[in-house]
């Protein structure tokens, strides 16, 4: 360093400066060696050199801590804030503006928190398959074809099958975290279309928790692991999460859908998917419609329960990832059907809610689902990491006739995920990246920056040019140059909300009166579980007085009573008193008739009976069942008549948790060895308690018996065949295709919730 070097000179000036009047020089005293003490150090120094104790560390971190307790929100560059719920807008429903400092510098910040996780949807798995419109959907009494109300190929060639690939997560866990957590599921599908790359990103549930993007970084901070302890670990039941909710009313729709079984997916193929925003598609002519897209899966909406969630958590973690990967595998492809809710400005002016606002649905009892097409997942990732780690999602990736509309978190995601995969791949050129590259051809002006893949030739990377003869060249609308819709907007730039956002209860009350009895039940005991993990009582008493108490008093009873809080008198002064349903909102009529891809279990010992373990797996097997032989041990186990069979699983890795039904077959000898077995016992008692179906021939009964199944019947001697709430007991081998018959009609119901499986002991 040299001796006019100005940082040298500073630190002479500060060697030299004159003592305050209480004795410092204003700086950290120098050491004995004759070196500073240092930023952040106590600076604690005598002759005998520094002291240090218990507390030193404790001082030096003293220096860094903030407290904002009393305090006035600000910046991070200290100007004081007066909203930081609403995003800075042209006009109360109108798209929100670039110029919003406070809202870019938020998202910013909260997009770079997580390195190189996500911050968000850390925990998920993806496949490849492709998407095929039908050919003549039909679209109701209003439209006669699709090409009338959008210009976008992907959604009107019925010839073209579309590549696509598809991530499922889990929202707030990290990535080590379990499968089967109370969550929201991501369902995010990018297109490889002929016009350029599509994203449709959305979720399992239709609505979201919050009405503006600005909240965002204060929703999912809440809800995450507490930053002082970093627990819990993928779980919304903690303080932080439910002070969050209890203060916004506007969350009380969502927190319904995150109550009820849809937070417990059996499987990503059994799961619906939303596009949440409300779209707009736009035809050839430049005039548009709005859409709000929906996915449906061929095999039905189904859950889990929640103590099967939790065993899973040990048993099997990577059950909804592993169980997506073993259906494409074994070589059943899962299906979707992609429908559109289409309606246009003055029917959306009829509404009693706003298309803009996210924590919304438009109930189908108001307008249909039509369905336009497919999505088939047929092939899994060669590479994890490469592909389902690295691909990158943003609903900003549009094609021309899908544009959007000014929902205000649509708004804010429109940056927000550009500006989070700039964080995530350390650059701007993650859409490089081989799962992300479009497959239609690329020319622009963008040359550098870090990880480039692309050789670009030539002089030129600018326009207007004279040297390339101003290549490559803008499109027009009539060559597939992408054109927003010429929506009028007209407001003056105001941080506000909309006056027709401020309904929060009456749709959540459409939730709860759309379900069934179970599905309430299920409602109910997640929120003693969730609140019951809050330790803050005025957090329990808002969550029931101010919100569920005006959503239903019956609810809000019900969970008071399991929470410790006393139970409201009567109903919220908010609480509508409409009673509609919408029935498409119940899983329970969501259920298909089939058992394609269900998981089976054969319990069996040595002795089995041969006819009956044959002539089971060979019918399961027709009706697309997976069948596997669970034993005490792994290798061959030997029926009565000689056959023997492969055991798949062995009790030390297998559980109930992990299928969808059990079936025991006749054999003496294999059911007495059961019998003196706690596993077998364990897994028929609570796959009863999880409301399977079950099933038993013959001497397999006696195993039923033996668990004493409360209030169910089985075959006696006297009996053939005996179905009874999913269990199905049979005596007669005479009697076999019947009872193949029964257990098929009982797994298809998925789960028989007329059950009390209090007594249960598993």
């Amino acid at each position: 360093m040299t001796a006019d070097d100005p940082t040298e000179h500073d630190r002479e000036q500060d060697r030299n400066a004159e003592p305050t009047a209480d004795g410092d020089s204003g700086r950290e005293e120098t050491r004995a060696d004759g070196s500073g003490a240092g930023p952040g150090s106590t600076g604690t120094s005598d002759d005998a050199g520094g002291q240090v104790d218990e507390n030193s560390k404790h001082e030096q971190l003293d220096e860094v801590r903030e407290n904002p307790e009393g305090e006035k929100l600000t910046t991070d560059h200290g100007v004081k804030v007066s909203d930081t719920d609403n995003s800075l807008k042209a006009g109360e429903r109108g798209p929100t503006i670039m110029e919003d400092f406070h809202f870019r510098e938020k998202m910013t910040q909260f997009d770079h928190e997580s390195i190189p996780e996500r911050v968000v949807h850390a925990r998920g798995t993806g496949a490849h398959g492709y998407f095929q419109p039908y050919d003549d959907p039909d679209l109701g009494d209003e439209y006669d074809d699709i090409e009338e109300l959008t210009k976008a190929k992907v959604l009107t060639d019925s010839d073209q099958k579309t590549p696509v690939f598809t991530r499922f997560s889990t929202v707030v866990g990290s990535r080590g975290s379990s499968d089967t957590v109370r969550d929201v599921r991501g369902f995010a599908t990018k297109f490889y279309t002929e016009e350029g790359n599509w994203d449709l990103v959305g979720n399992n549930m239709p609505p979201f928790f919050i009405q503006d993007a600005m909240e965002f970084p204060d929703l999912v901070h809440a809800i995450k692991p507490e930053p002082d302890d970093g627990m819990p670990q993928a779980s919304a039941a903690h303080d932080t999460f439910w002070d969050f909710a209890s203060l916004k009313p506007e969350i009380t729709h969502m927190i319904m859908w995150v109550l009820s079984g849809r937070a417990l997916p059996r499987a990503y193929r059994m799961m619906q998917g939303f596009g949440v925003h409300t779209f707009r598609l736009v035809n050839d002519d430049g005039e548009s419609v709005f859409v709000k897209f929906h996915w449906t899966p061929k095999l039905g909406t189904h859950q889990l329960v929640w103590d099967e969630t939790t065993k899973l958590w040990g048993k099997e973690s990577d059950f909804n990832r592993k169980g997506l990967y073993d259906v494409i595998e074994e070589g059943y492809d899962p299906e979707w059907e992609l429908g559109v809710q289409i309606f246009d400005e003055e029917q959306a002016e009829e509404f009693d809610f706003d298309v803009l606002d996210p924590t919304k649905i438009v109930p189908e009892t108001e307008v249909p689902v039509r369905p336009i097409g497919k999505m088939v997942l047929n092939e899994t990732p060669d590479n994890f990491f490469a592909e389902v780690e690295q691909v990158a999602f943003h609903p900003g990736n549009v094609v021309p006739g899908i544009d959007f509309s000014n929902d205000p978190l649509l708004q804010g995601r429109l940056f927000s995920y550009q500006d989070t995969q700039l964080n995530r791949f350390g650059g701007a050129n993650w859409d490089e990246i081989p799962i992300n590259r479009p497959i239609t051809e690329r020319h622009n002006n963008q040359r550098a920056g870090f990880m480039r893949q692309e050789i670009n030739e030539g002089k030129v990377s600018y326009k207007p040019n004279s040297i390339g003869d101003d290549d490559p060249q803008e499109a027009s609308a009539e060559e597939g140059g992408y054109e927003h819709y010429a929506e009028k907007v007209d407001g003056k730039k105001i941080r506000n909300r909309s006056d027709s956002f401020g309904d929060h209860f009456t749709q959540a009350r459409l939730f709860w009166n759309s379900m069934s009895e179970p599905e309430k039940q299920n409602i109910v005991d997640a929120a003693h579980f969730e609140l019951g993990k809050v330790e803050r009582v005025e957090i329990r008493e808002r969550m029931v007085y101010d919100l569920f108490n005006n959503v239903d008093h019956e609810f809000a009873t019900r969970v008071a009573e399991g929470i410790g809080i006393e139970p409201p008198e009567e109903p919220g002064d908010e609480m509508p008193t409409h009673d509609r349903e919408d029935p498409s909102l119940s899983m329970e009529n969501r259920t298909p008739d089939t058992i394609e891809t269900r998981k089976i279990a054969v319990l069996l010992d040595d002795g089995f009976d041969d006819e009956h373990v044959s002539e089971l797996r060979s019918a399961l097997e027709e009706e697309g069942a997976r069948v596997k032989i669970i034993s005490k041990v792994l290798g061959e186990k030997s029926g009565t008549e000689g056959e023997t069979v492969e055991a798949d699983k062995h009790h030390v890795a297998a559980a109930s948790v992990a299928f969808d039904a059990i079936v025991v077959p006749g054999g003496e000898q294999s059911v007495d060895a059961m019998r003196q077995q706690g596993d077998p016992k364990q897994f028929v008692a609570e796959a009863f308690k999880h409301y399977k179906p079950i099933a038993a021939l013959g001497d397999g009964i006696e195993l039923f018996e033996d668990v004493e199944l409360p209030d169910v019947d089985l075959a006696g001697d006297g009996d053939d065949l005996v179905s009874d709430q999913g269990v199905v007991t049979c005596r007669d081998d005479g009697e076999l295709d019947a009872f193949v018959e029964e257990f098929v009609d009982a797994i298809a119901q998925h789960r028989h919730w007329g059950r009390d499986p209090k007594e249960v002991p598993a």
